[in-house]
């Protein structure tokens, strides 16, 4: 199933896109365009690189949740019903493609980073934080867009299903700080899942990790993860 998912994305030029060039061009546009117009304490590259990995997870998702859906809606899982396939493993494939794309889509985000003069203080014990939190948060936003996915009733809905979570994380710290922004906005920025995750990759990367973002930041990634895994698991078995 991993092997047959890879070769999916591979031959499918929107998913590159959308997964690995569209956050390179996030991270050009707001560090070159609009960086000169937020203060933020530090570069902006320093402080927006963060947000924009989390960017680069989220970017990758409608494709994985299409994925999911043709395979719903297509017929191929009839075909699986009579092959020596595991149940399981036909959603878990689906998973680890997505974690997997957005590791490679974070590798080339980070490498442009640091051409664009991206200069973490973290050590090796750190860039393995950021690393564990990445390949978590992959994790449970990959249940979260399966199980949207199976819901969906045609891919083109399921495309869709996933634009709240690319939406999310502009109303999150990855752009400018929550308490820069209005009322309201700034609440909602502050409580909203994203923020205490994209803060911990920020602390770690800086060397400086606060414990209190990390351990918030992994209860709604495992909250999440759940939630998706069981909704993903439900509905597969209802209509397979």
């Amino acid at each position: 199933m991993l092997r047959r998912n890879a070769k999916h994305v591979a031959r499918n030029p929107t998913s590159v896109f959308n997964a690995v060039l569209m956050p390179i061009l996030m991270l050009f546009m707001f560090v070159y365009m609009m960086g000169d117009a937020f203060s933020v304490g530090v570069d902006y590259v320093d402080y927006a690189t963060p947000g924009l990995i989390l960017m680069a997870v989220c970017y990758g998702l409608g494709g994985t949740a299409v994925a999911v859906n043709s395979d719903m809606t297509k017929g191929i899982i009839n075909r699986f019903k009579v092959m020596d396939v595991s149940r399981g493993a036909v959603l878990t494939g689906h998973v680890i493609t997505s974690v997997l794309t957005n590791l490679v889509a974070i590798a080339a985000l980070v490498g442009v980073a640091f051409a664009m003069g991206f200069s973490p203080a973290a050590s090796f014990v750190d860039w393995l934080g950021v690393v564990g939190m990445v390949v978590l948060l992959g994790f449970a936003a990959g249940w979260l867009t399966i199980a949207l996915g199976l819901a969906a009733k045609s891919p083109e809905t399921a495309g869709m299903a996933a634009v709240p979570l690319v939406l999310l994380p502009f109303f999150s710290s990855a752009i400018i700080p929550a308490d820069k922004m209005g009322p309201g906005l700034r609440e909602f920025a502050e409580y909203q899942p994203f923020t205490p995750i994209i803060e911990t990759i920020r602390g770690l990367l800086a060397g400086a990790p606060d414990t209190g973002d990390a351990i918030t930041a992994i209860a709604w990634c495992v909250g999440i993860a759940l939630v998706g895994y069981l909704w993903a698991r439900a509905t597969f078995t209802k209509r397979a």
